[in-house]
């Protein structure tokens, strides 16, 4: 029995991974770090207060970008009418609400 504990543990040891080596970002002339999946993009925190001038105006790639640089997020999401979206709050992603005309209807971030 004392044996095939010891293999046991044997085997999970060779499972193990040894951690990834740490990658330089832009700041150390390496390349752009990839936004996060899950979590908070440093740098990035959306601010919606200003983006009043964008509802009714429609909803294409050009309006995502403004949209994005304006409030300073890192992540643009777009709902358009009847898509479900996660409950998830990022402080990092902004939402674009887009009404049956495809315009925008409604900012917020998270």
């Amino acid at each position: 029995m004392r044996s095939l504990w010891l293999f046991a543990t044997a085997l999970l040891a060779a499972c193990a991974t040894a951690a990834p080596p740490a990658v330089a970002g832009p700041d150390e002339g390496g390349p752009p770090r990839p936004t996060p999946i899950h979590g908070v993009t440093p740098g990035h925190k959306c601010d919606a207060t200003a983006t009043g001038k964008f509802i009714g105006k429609p909803g294409t790639s050009e309006t995502g970008a403004a949209i994005k640089r304006i409030t300073k997020a890192a992540v643009l999401r777009w709902a358009p009418p009847g898509y479900m979206l996660t409950m998830d709050f990022r402080e990092d992603r902004v939402t674009v609400y887009l009404g049956a005309n495809r315009n925008v209807d409604k900012i917020a971030c998270g």
